[in-house]
């Protein structure tokens, strides 16, 4: 059933499609999507009353994504417990995509939030986000304090 305001679908317009399936719709099935369209410029990924459409072809424009340009930053997903998004983020790493900010991983968003932010080399990002960080120990992780965060000002 959906709601009012529920998120419909996503369509992406991507420079090579055979790339951006094999990193982003790979993801997208680990993250519960199921492949249930494809054609030769295009394919949908769904899950639930929501899809994701990767699209390529003619009227893509040259020049490939550029997430800090108007438009699309990033997509961030619900991914789990921290555990099943380090498990996600490590697998995803041999998958085509690579570890945004990792001098601050995995607290980037904040001493609160728990998440893995990643680029595939077409240039889209997602992020991996954990239902709730786990409790953790400023004393054995820095990172987690927020009296020795640098980085608090500008977040991903």
């Amino acid at each position: 059933m959906t709601e009012t305001g529920d998120l419909h679908h996503v369509e992406l317009w991507v420079a090579d499609l055979e790339a951006s399936a094999a990193s982003l719709g790979w993801l997208l099935e680990r993250l519960g999507y199921v492949r249930d369209g494809a054609w030769p410029t295009g394919g949908t990924w769904r899950r639930g009353g929501t899809y994701v459409v990767l699209e390529s072809g003619p009227d893509v424009v040259a020049g490939g994504h550029e997430r800090r340009r108007a438009g699309l930053n990033h997509l961030a997903f619900h991914a789990g417990a921290p555990a099943d998004v380090d498990a996600l983020t490590s697998q995803a790493l041999t998958h085509g995509w690579s570890l945004m900010f990792a001098d601050r991983h995995p607290w980037a968003g904040g001493p609160d939030h728990y998440a893995a932010y990643l680029e595939d080399a077409q240039g889209f990002e997602v992020e991996l986000v954990a239902s709730a960080p786990p409790a953790a120990d400023s004393a054995t992780d820095p990172g987690t304090d927020p009296a020795t965060r640098t980085d608090l000002e500008e977040t991903p």
